[in-house]
């Protein structure tokens, strides 16, 4: 078999090949990005089921628009301008299958090989599969507590050629849970609108804030025409149905409409119709509220985990929402080799260097806090700081 040249670009996702070994129920698991599956709403998904089969059986399970279900992406604009101050309509929405499809569906549109994107240093490493694929070349801008420096980005734009996207998770990042400024933002769009550079900005965790004021997205500034704005049911009600969307302005879902009908004709009928009377049957907000409250204890319960067990040299992230918190420890230890000692004890997690794009950190590492309870936190974190004791004793 004579593969495309793509492929020698690729690996596999170290979650995903890690997700194969944590179905197991003795494996404590901080490893993936999960959502609590015991919050899961099945009885009122299993009624929304039923509804739509008995209501509208034979267009749920009928092809239909490439754009999406029309009154889903209709109420997507419309709480997209409740809660951030835009105005958009369902021609600005295109549903997509997860906001992963949403980012490959953006580098069909935008990235030739040899382009360039720009990204965080770390970032999602999914995103950075994505990029690879289209054989462009990804460059990390370096981050502060704020978000991107602007010094590093200005830097790189003015002396990297072909530069066609930048792509960043303003808000809880992944992996970081780091989120930017006010200040930054408004600096970062005015750098790229400066070099003519279409920004993505990635917004999965955005409703999962447990502490702090949230600050307007990119996306709801002016002159943010270059913004493309991703956005996702699988962190705020559940992953399996894989349905995300994109919002833009309308010309460019137009594009993205004709790559995504040469890719799989239309997102999901029925899992979009699914989700959407569910959100008719029940207030989206009031379950939301009930995982931010489940979440929060979650959080408090690694951050004190990490203060009582873990050594005291070492760094870490305290993220007012999202799923995650990033470790840098001493630049003895490698986590890689960690997280083999670690999964003898029954405890995953996701080593760091896979998280950049250039230069990786080995002494990194990514912990979720979503889908154990507090008992497993605790239980987990404690083996962890055990562990990383014992490599800093060794040296």
């Amino acid at each position: 078999m004579k593969y495309a040249d793509r492929m020698g670009k690729l690996n596999a996702s170290e979650i995903r090949e890690l997700l194969k070994v944590t179905d197991r129920p003795e494996i404590i698991s901080f490893a993936g990005g999960l959502p609590a599956a015991e919050l899961f709403p099945i009885e009122q998904m299993a009624a929304a089921c039923m509804t739509v089969l008995e209501n509208d059986g034979e267009k749920a399970l009928q092809y239909s628009a490439t754009e999406g279900f029309a009154p889903l992406r209709k109420w997507i604009a419309e709480r997209e301008n409740s809660r951030i101050g835009t105005k958009l309509t369902a021609d600005n929405i295109l549903i997509t299958h997860g906001s992963q499809q949403a980012l490959d569906l953006i580098g069909k549109l935008l990235i030739n090989k040899d382009d360039v994107v720009l990204c965080e240093s770390p970032t999602y490493l999914s995103a950075l599969n994505v990029f690879k694929t289209f054989e462009g070349h990804i460059l990390e801008v370096q981050t502060d507590e704020e978000g991107m420096i602007v010094s590093d980005l200005e830097h790189l734009l003015a002396s990297t050629a072909n530069v066609k996207l930048i792509y960043a998770i303003p808000t809880f990042q992944n992996p970081s849970g780091k989120t930017w400024s006010l200040e930054r933002k408004k600096q970062i769009l005015a750098v790229a609108n400066r070099y003519d550079v279409a920004i993505i900005e990635d917004a999965p965790y955005e409703e999962l804030r447990y502490s702090g004021e949230a600050t307007p997205p990119m996306f709801s500034f002016p002159q943010s025409e270059n913004v493309l704005r991703t956005g996702s049911f699988s962190k705020i009600l559940c992953p399996g149905l894989r349905i995300g969307w994109i919002a833009a302005d309308s010309k460019v879902i137009e594009k993205l409409v004709l790559i995504k009908q040469s890719t799989d004709l239309q997102s999901n009928t029925f899992a979009q119709r699914q989700i959407f009377q569910f959100i008719q049957d029940h207030a989206i907000d009031e379950h939301i509220s009930r995982l931010i409250q489940v979440y929060r204890l979650r959080r408090d319960a690694a951050i004190s985990a990490i203060e009582t067990y873990f050594p005291k040299n070492i760094q870490y992230t305290h993220p007012k929402g999202g799923l995650f918190i990033w470790l840098e420890l001493p630049e003895s230890i490698n986590t890689t080799d960690l997280l083999q000692k670690s999964l003898e004890q029954n405890v995953a997690f996701v080593s760091g260097e896979s998280f950049y794009a250039e230069n990786p950190r080995y002494n990194t590492m990514r912990l979720n806090f979503s889908c154990m309870d507090e008992e497993r936190i605790e239980a987990g974190f404690k083996i962890l700081g055990e562990l990383i004791s014992n490599e800093l004793k060794d040296e």
